[in-house]
């Protein structure tokens, strides 16, 4: 894949669409231990249709390009790397689209760097004090080195384990190869564990509540897009969020878990094309 390198870290990504499209691009964040094919069926049909969709391997733990040594892996600075990729790839008027984590990285990114971003689109995700919501914030908890991070994820190599809550199991139905291929990069290379570690021991020490008074400031188009079958970011936290939004709208999706781009990818398409229309 192609990468970008910034001035900590370097940053792979895959980039579908016409580059002369005459939508806005499209940017997709996605949570810890995910990489861009969460959102690859999403970007294809919208790169069917001319939009221009870049999707980065961002440092959350199935990267597997690690940070440079010494970075000091938090919410706010991998929020600042996302606005730094912006830059470097001169990106403006940005539809920024989160999930999971990445949708608390887009709220840290609206509030501290907004002048990119044209248009916000939040699938099932962190927000106020939910980061992370039960029982991720008892995981994360005992993942505070990287030895503990490899050892729990050599056994999510069980397919059944994956599946259970404690993996992926509350996220999405299965896609077994998929969620496999998330747990092998810190496995595989201690400096991957190593930046997981970092960051989520930060993740333990953050709370959306503080960015959240400020997130009305942030007037342009948002649509939040809420699977309603999601026992980890209910329904009601959805409602929650988009209401602070003065321009925002709330678009529920029966059949589908916090991983909505799997579940129900129509849904989200539809909800990319239609904010990048509203004024």
């Amino acid at each position: 894949m192609p990468q970008v390198r910034l001035q900590r870290a370097t940053i792979e990504y895959r980039e579908l669409g016409p580059a002369d499209s005459s939508h806005p691009p499209v940017l997709f964040v996605h949570g810890i231990l995910v990489d861009h094919r969460l959102w690859l069926e999403v970007a294809e049909e919208l790169a069917r249709n001319g939009f221009r969709c870049i999707l980065p391997d961002w440092p959350l733990g199935s990267h597997t390009v690690a940070v440079d040594e010494g970075v000091d892996l938090t919410p706010d600075s991998v929020a600042a790397m996302i606005n730094e990729f912006m830059v470097a790839q001169d990106l403006f008027d940005v539809t920024l689209v989160g999930n999971d984590t990445g949708g608390g990285l887009c709220q840290l990114l609206v509030d501290a760097h907004p002048d990119r971003v044209g248009r916000l689109v939040l699938t099932n995700c962190d927000a106020f004090d939910k980061f992370p919501p039960f029982p991720f914030d008892a995981v994360f908890a005992m993942l505070r080195g990287p030895r503990s991070i490899r050892t729990l994820m050599s056994l999510m190599r069980i397919t059944a384990l994956r599946r259970s809550p404690l993996g992926f199991g509350l996220l999405c139905r299965d896609h077994d190869d998929l969620t496999g291929s998330w747990v092998e990069p810190s496995i595989q290379d201690p400096r991957i564990a190593d930046n997981l570690a970092t960051l989520l021991r930060a993740v333990a020490r953050t709370d959306l509540t503080d960015v959240a008074t400020r997130l009305p400031r942030f007037t342009k188009p948002v649509t939040v897009v809420w699977g309603q079958r999601d026992r980890c970011f209910t329904p009601s936290l959805g409602r929650r969020l988009a209401a602070l939004f003065p321009n925002g709208a709330l678009i529920e999706v029966p059949d589908a878990r916090t991983f909505v781009a799997l579940d129900a990818p129509r849904a989200v398409v539809d909800a990319i094309a239609s904010v990048g229309a509203r004024t």
